[in-house]
């Protein structure tokens, strides 16, 4: 992207942040990594075309210090580094990244992760007892289920220490084997104070992860890509369910999937924004929700 544009959607975010009255934007779910795994994620969006029907070109593929200048430029005060390993023997290795991209950025969220394997319950402890404040899971791209009984003693952790756990459980941009609200649904009825949050407000079943959410109150979503000209193309929100996000006030959270997005980051605000569901709820999803939920200062 060019400085100019980048710098034009600086301006707009800034204008939109003055008119709320907020100081910035809490995002709950944007992407950083070691290079090797990123530069292996974007090829995944690079081929991803036949399996979607849509290009993904990656709007912001720089530097790893460009994408931080960037994402502060565009008004964000705290931030994840959302990482996840696709088979055994990655996690422990992510989650030592992790601890250390953490300790250089102060405005990072210490992200970790973890896989059904053994061992898997004592590195999870290990990254909490080092100060991680949010995990993520990928069941689609790890391809298990949340209920596998290897992850009995990690859920039990997150739960116990009230730590949220962003989880990619909805079936887009393709259907995995454990995907859709079926294997959430055993897990929350498991462990019902587990603080999940919902990526992509669990495209495509929206209705089915906004029921998980109305039955378990510790259940958020993200708005990662949903209600952008991109994901409605793909699996439109449905209009009728808008009313239920204003119903569960503040337990909607701004996620974008920055870097990974084929559009400017400022579109997943402004298709926020159109929605029409007023300033409050608003100010609640770009950074209060989230500055609650991970004890974020202004």
């Amino acid at each position: 992207m060019s400085g100019s544009s980048a710098a034009g959607e600086q301006d707009d975010i800034q204008v939109l942040l003055g008119r709320l009255g907020i100081p910035g934007l809490v995002d709950v779910h944007t992407h950083f990594m070691p290079q090797n795994v990123l530069d292996k994620v974007w090829a995944y969006f690079d081929a991803v075309g036949p399996l979607t029907g849509v290009e993904w070109p990656i709007t912001y593929r720089e530097e790893e210090d460009r994408r931080l200048a960037l994402l502060r430029g565009f008004g964000a005060v705290a931030f994840t580094a959302m990482l996840y390993p696709h088979k055994p023997g990655m996690a422990a290795w992510l989650n030592s990244w992790g601890a250390d991209f953490a300790a250089r950025t102060p405005d990072c969220l210490h992200t970790a992760s973890f896989f059904p394997e053994p061992g898997a319950e004592q590195y999870v402890r290990e990254a909490l007892d080092a100060g991680a404040r949010v995990f993520k899971v990928h069941l689609q791209v790890g391809g298990f289920d949340p209920n596998d009984p290897l992850l009995d003693g990690v859920w039990a952790a997150l739960a116990d220490s009230g730590t949220p756990v962003v989880v990619h459980c909805g079936s887009g941009p393709t259907p995995g084997a454990f995907t859709g609200p079926g294997p959430m649904a055993r897990l929350l009825a498991r462990h019902p104070g587990l603080r999940v949050i919902a990526a992509h407000m669990g495209m495509p079943e929206y209705g089915d992860f906004l029921d998980l959410a109305e039955r378990y109150e510790a259940v958020h979503l993200d708005t990662t890509m949903a209600f952008t000209d991109f994901s409605e193309r793909l699996a439109p929100f449905p209009v009728a369910e808008r009313k239920r996000l204003v119903d569960l006030g503040d337990r909607v959270l701004l996620g974008s999937d920055f870097p990974n997005i084929p559009y400017p980051y400022v579109h997943q605000l402004d298709a926020l924004e159109r929605l029409g569901l007023g300033d409050d709820w608003l100010r609640g999803v770009l950074y209060e929700n989230g500055a609650a939920l991970f004890h974020v200062k202004p």
